[in-house]
């Protein structure tokens, strides 16, 4: 697997960006590969959460080992910390990460397939908020996994974690919140093309009563949804283990590591 780290010029925010990317190539540690295995490659968009950035993933998680034999490639964009949204002021990550960045991809890796079935996305915290909130209000995206999100209903609920201010910021009118275009219940709604969703929460989590209001809404919307939850706090251990369960989740060849407990 390549990794590369990608600097490239966004239009929709007017400055540069940067995503890092993990790009399965032809090399001795998959004989099997040939060049027309790595043609049309699945694409999955991994998002942070809040304090994270384009490299948190990496970082944090063995994601780069658990692809390894695996033919899918990863792109890691940032939203700073703008929650994935067209902001109140002026600063439109939406569209930059949801709309702008798969054309760039696109044109910079031709051999990756634009197909919505071949293409998912998946965040944790924010970035959970972020991925369902990117496969409803687009049609880009044919799988969607939360772990640990932010499914925000209520905007009370995250009050207390910046300042009014902040949040006025990046969503609005709070008292007009609920049916925007940033409550992804609403978005849920109007989605004609639902894609498949994954959700996972810790049972000790701050956000476990978000997720269990959400996914009861979504089976109500006749959404095909997995939930699951364990014992399980919001930290980063949990999510280097239940992203490999995402990794088996979606429809691709996944080729575990071979281990021996």
């Amino acid at each position: 697997m390549a990794h590369l780290e990608v600097n490239y010029y966004s239009q929709v925010l007017g400055m540069d960006r940067t995503m890092n990317v993990i790009l399965p190539e032809l090399s001795d540690h998959n004989p099997t590969w040939t060049a027309e295995t790595l043609q049309d490659v699945p694409v999955l968009y991994l998002l942070h959460g809040m304090s994270g950035d384009q490299s948190t993933w990496q970082r944090r998680t063995d994601i780069e080992r658990l692809v390894r034999q695996t033919p899918l490639a990863i792109i890691m964009p940032s939203t700073d910390l703008a929650w994935y949204t067209n902001t109140q002021y002026g600063l439109n990550y939406f569209d930059a990460i949801a709309k702008e960045l798969p054309e760039k991809v696109a044109s910079f890796f031709p051999q990756l397939s634009t197909k919505r079935s071949k293409n998912f996305v998946t965040g944790l915290s924010m970035g959970g908020y972020g991925a369902f909130k990117m496969a409803f209000a687009t049609d880009k995206f044919s799988y969607a996994a939360s772990l640990s999100g932010a499914l925000v209903g209520e905007i009370d609920t995250l009050l207390d974690l910046e300042s009014l201010t902040y949040w006025r910021g990046i969503f609005g009118d709070l008292d007009h919140f609920i049916g925007s275009d940033n409550d992804i219940l609403t978005l849920a709604e109007r989605c004609e093309n639902k894609p498949k969703l994954y959700d996972w929460i810790g049972e000790q989590d701050e956000f476990k009563q978000l997720n269990d209001t959400a996914v009861s809404k979504l089976k109500q919307l006749s959404y095909d949804i997995t939930y699951e939850t364990a014992p399980g706090r919001h930290e980063w251990y949990y999510w280097d283990k239940q992203i490999e369960r995402v990794l088996e989740w979606l429809p691709i060849n996944y080729v575990r590591e071979e281990r021996l407990s």
